[in-house]
């Protein structure tokens, strides 16, 4: 071979490597964690990852192809977050898809490196979780699933709903609910200027809801705001029929207590979040680091209204908040 086809042969193929190496890359399968802070059997949080996992297919994710998913779910064992935290970590995913705030907080305890992207996370900076909403600065972003000055929201709309109103308590679990005072603050200002007694009640196990809910109604004209934390979320069921046996109105936060009997809920569609965080995901998997997207909050909120519940408790729904309703539930 002469000189100058040698040197042509190896310079072409140098120039291939690259090309090659890049081609490679592109195909190799992607790992993805993903942390839920509820029970498997939860079907609000199965709604949730498949509202997920639908947008993650539709940016062109294919499970066992593009992508491999480890999916751990909290489980009754109070360890079972910080374990399951421990073990995705170990995998060392591409990235970690966190649902809130309890499973964010683990893993956050086990890496400042692997990416992690929340979908409903109420206050992200006073968790810890980034330094500022515009630049995180580290390895976590999302999304935030309420905003502080909802607690004096709420406490309006109860008011609004049921006028004879004037002593309300916020329903909410303290582990679950380090950001618990972010909600209290405006929950409290409204309730001082509108003369209602605000208290907060909170509740540590299952079996202090029939406790705390009961020693609220046993005055008259109680009412109740429920925190949309994780272990309130997860027992939904149970808090919305204590408020119906003991004839409590109650305002929640998301649309799905008012279907199943809660009296009133404004808040967010925490599905679309999860649509998002899937964005997110696929960005960081693409190259963006989560250091630089900004955390993002909600631009639109839904009332629903749940007229059974209202008569079933003697209140006449005032018809300018039935017109202001997305949804309302006969």
């Amino acid at each position: 071979m002469r000189r100058r086809e040698f040197i042509t042969l190896v310079g072409g193929a140098t120039a291939a490597w690259p090309f090659a190496t890049r081609a490679q890359e592109s195909k190799r399968v992607r790992r993805l964690g993903v942390l839920m802070g509820r029970l498997e059997g939860d079907t609000e949080g199965q709604a949730r990852l498949a509202a997920f996992l639908e947008q993650f297919q539709k940016l062109g994710w294919l499970e066992g192809r593009t992508i491999r998913i480890d999916i751990r779910w909290q489980t009754p064992d109070a360890d079972s977050l910080h374990r399951f935290a421990k073990e995705l970590v170990a995998l060392q995913p591409d990235v970690i898809l966190s649902e809130s705030t309890p499973p964010t907080a683990a893993l956050r305890q086990q890496t400042r490196t692997i990416p992690i992207v929340f979908a409903v996370v109420s206050d992200p900076i006073g968790s810890g979780f980034v330094a500022s909403l515009a630049r995180p600065d580290g390895n976590i972003t999302g999304f935030l699933n309420i905003e502080g000055s909802l607690g004096g929201k709420w406490m309006e709309l109860l008011k609004e709903i049921a006028p004879r109103v004037a002593r309300v308590a916020f329903l909410y679990n303290p582990p679950a609910a380090p950001f618990a005072e972010f909600y209290l603050k405006s929950f409290k200002t409204v309730a001082a200027s509108l003369g209602v007694e605000a208290t907060t009640a909170p509740v540590h196990n299952i079996s202090e809801f029939e406790t705390v809910i009961g020693a609220h109604a046993r005055a008259p004209n109680g009412g109740l705001i429920v925190m949309p934390d994780a272990f309130v979320n997860t027992h939904r069921e149970k808090v919305v029929s204590l408020a119906a046996y003991h004839r409590l109105p109650a305002v929640y936060a998301y649309r799905l207590n008012a279907k199943i009997g809660g009296l009133l809920s404004y808040g967010f569609d925490t599905h679309n979040n999860f649509r998002r965080a899937a964005m997110y995901v696929d960005r960081i998997l693409k190259g963006e680091k989560a250091s630089e997207l900004p955390v993002q909050a909600q631009d639109k909120f839904e009332l629903a209204i749940n007229l059974r519940t209202a008569k079933a408790l003697g209140l006449n729904v005032p018809a300018s908040l039935l017109a202001r309703a997305d949804e309302v539930i006969e």
